[in-house]
């Protein structure tokens, strides 16, 4: 065996270890250990985060967009990185604007505002124009992202996360489709609540200087992997303040200037039936 295959090898078994650990955790809903240990790389996290969209493809889930994350520079001093990182956005992850997530949908969930796009035109160009972005682009809109591990504890290291299909979730969009000539991104203040409690703020220059530039970035980045945005996918730019930790029975709201507002509700931990019904004052 050559010095070649022997490499080939052992990186195939890394990714095939790493892509089956995380299927099982989002296969059972249990957390699972970091995979950074299998993997080298971000070609690897990218190979075995491929896994995973082949391997949901193949049941039937329907991608429908991406989403970007990493746009935040703390996040990325954090993490030693200079760049984003990019994930598959699947039909069954949206959410209807007000709805409730069901308990245990999301592992480890927590939330960020951002502004999504929808195309109407592919975007195929090895390099990419603000000018092609804005004439792709048929509207945005205000967007919750509820990001999700399936590492234990938020172990994550920029491997896994890439791993893990970019920490994906679920998401919400607002209601209100608004063109990108009558807004400011870069401008646009957010604000999202808990019940009413102000627990996250920013604006649209915190997602890389701007929600365009990401979408450029991914847009070039997603041509070098062959896979191009497309007319009709939706795009989750990346978050416009700190994320936030959800817990059950949470509501959130979130408000972008120009685009509008969204919300979602978490469902409370369902009862135990094996025990008896808590009666409240003693009565029924």
């Amino acid at each position: 065996m050559s010095a070649v295959t022997t490499v080939a090898t052992s990186r195939d078994l890394g990714v095939g270890a790493a892509a089956r650990r995380l299927l099982a955790a989002h296969a059972t809903r249990t957390p699972c250990d970091p995979v950074r240990e299998l993997i080298d790389g971000l070609d690897e996290a990218y190979a075995v985060q491929e896994c995973l969209i082949r391997s949901w493809t193949a049941a039937g889930r329907r991608p429908v967009g991406r989403k970007i994350g990493l746009t935040s520079p703390e996040v990325q001093r954090q993490l030693g990185v200079d760049s984003p990182d990019f994930g598959t956005l699947f039909s069954d992850m949206a959410v209807p604007d007000g709805a409730q997530i069901p308990a245990g949908a999301v592992l480890q969930p927590r939330a960020e505002a951002e502004v999504a796009l929808v195309l109407e035109r592919d975007l195929t160009h090895e390099r990419h124009t603000v000018a092609d972005l804005l004439r792709a682009t048929a509207f945005a809109l205000p967007a919750i992202e509820v990001v999700g591990s399936r590492i234990r504890d938020w172990d994550i290291a920029l491997t896994d996360t890439i791993a893990d299909n970019a920490s994906s979730g679920m998401y919400v969009l607002g209601n209100r489709p608004t063109r990108l000539v009558d807004l400011d991104l870069r401008l646009c203040g957010m604000v999202l609540e808990r019940r009413g409690e102000q627990v996250s703020t920013g604006t649209g220059a915190a997602c890389l200087g701007h929600p365009l530039n990401a979408a450029l970035w991914l847009a070039d980045t997603l041509v070098r992997f062959g896979h191009p945005l497309r007319a009709g996918d939706t795009v989750l730019t990346g978050a416009l303040g700190p994320m936030v930790a959800t817990a059950p029975g949470d509501v959130l709201e979130a408000r972008i200037e120009g685009l509008g507002d969204v919300r979602v509700a978490f469902a409370r931990d369902e009862p135990d039936h094996d025990e008896p019904t808590r009666q409240e004052g003693g009565t029924a």
